[in-house]
């Protein structure tokens, strides 16, 4: 039995990745029309690195391996429902264009600067450009 103090702080979990290919990150439109990273919730028996590499192939085709732990926040996608975000910076494996897959209305490939004007959760911009600096200035091993 679920007990009621328990029960009121129970919310999802989301895997973000972010992924850069020639000084571009890809993002995916959602239903209220806002862009984000790729991602989705993790399954049982999976880790978070394997849930956010296959979930970046289900939404765009990229085959990944999985880098660095960049972020983790409470987002709250509309009032009343919140989501605890974790996002890990990718590297990109496969070299073709991203495929937009049914789960999202738009894919974009954007600059770092075209981010900033984006709409788009602040958190989500904050962990692209912790992904850019830290590309630039020597990324981690891969997890994955």
């Amino acid at each position: 039995m679920t007990q009621p103090h328990l029960a009121a702080t129970a919310f999802p979990v989301s895997i973000k990745g972010v992924v850069v290919r020639d000084e571009l990150v890809v993002l995916l439109k959602n239903e209220r029309d806002e862009w984000e990273l790729p991602g989705g919730q993790i399954e049982i028996g999976e880790t978070p690195a394997q849930c956010v590499a296959r979930e970046i192939a289900e939404e765009t085709r990229w085959l990944v391996a999985t880098g660095p732990l960049l972020d983790a926040w409470m987002y709250q996608v509309v009032p009343g429902h919140h989501v605890f975000v974790v996002v890990y910076g990718c590297y990109l494996h496969s070299g073709s264009g991203p495929v937009l897959s049914h789960e999202h209305k738009e894919i974009g490939l954007f600059t770092q600067h075209e981010v900033a004007e984006l709409v788009m959760a602040e958190d989500y911009k904050r962990s692209v450009a912790m992904w850019f600096a830290r590309l630039h200035h020597g990324a981690p091993e891969k997890i994955r």
